[in-house]
């Protein structure tokens, strides 16, 4: 397993605590930004939905980084249990590994940083961006739970885009609560016929959209 990850495009494997995360660096030229992905359970860095998102992105001229925020072997429990995905200060900590590894990296510490969460990665990436302030850009939930991070809210500095789908009915007022707690420049985008997952045609589309011109807007360095 870990000589086939090792073979994968732009693969890294990051240290966290006594376990190692993997991911995947991708890095376009004359990259304007870097954007690192969070995401729920059940879903991986090699998820269609990601790498969708990501390579829009990096079309747009922004550095993508996709992890695993659990490994093998918590994915598995998670899914019997159900708790990981829950806990928020877990995957909180290991995005700002990541973050705190990407700010080391001679290839990455220039860029502007923003994070793309989804889901209970969502309120992981708010409350990784409250921890590292100084240091994040911007911030994009697609179908996100930023309601989870709701004692953080007020501590984020970096301005945020929540994605939510139409047909996503309990999510949209989680993202409401949200973003009435948010003290930065902040916007909420409902997407019609979408829902939670965005699988409804053209709807995943709109999202790619949305986060690419917000990271850009916002991690691009002013000429």
């Amino acid at each position: 397993m870990e000589r086939k990850a090792a073979q994968e495009e732009g693969y890294v494997r990051l240290t966290a605590g006594e376990v190692f995360l993997h991911g995947n660096l991708l890095i376009p030229e004359q990259a304007k930004g870097l954007v690192a992905f969070a995401h729920g359970t059940g879903s991986s860095r090699h998820s269609p939905r990601n790498q969708y998102v990501a390579q829009i992105l990096r079309n747009s001229g922004l550095a993508t980084l996709l992890f695993d925020l659990l490994t093998l072997e918590e994915e598995a429990e998670d899914l019997i249990m159900g708790k990981q995905r829950f806990d928020i200060s877990l995957l909180a900590r290991r995005l700002v590994v990541a973050t705190d590894w990407l700010q080391s990296n001679k290839a990455t510490r220039r860029l502007g940083l923003g994070y793309f969460g989804a889901s209970t990665g969502a309120a992981a990436a708010l409350a990784a961006a409250a921890e590292r302030a100084d240091i994040v850009g911007a911030v994009v939930s697609r179908g996100g739970r930023p309601d989870l991070a709701a004692p953080v809210l007020g501590r984020v500095k970096a301005p945020t885009l929540l994605i939510v789908g139409g047909n996503d009915f309990p999510v949209i007022d989680m993202n409401r609560k949200a973003l009435a707690k948010l003290g930065v420049e902040k916007q909420l985008v409902i997407v019609p016929g979408a829902t939670h997952l965005f699988e409804e045609p053209g709807t995943l589309e709109k999202v790619a959209e949305l986060a690419s011109g917000w990271f850009v807007k916002h991690l691009t360095p002013e000429i």
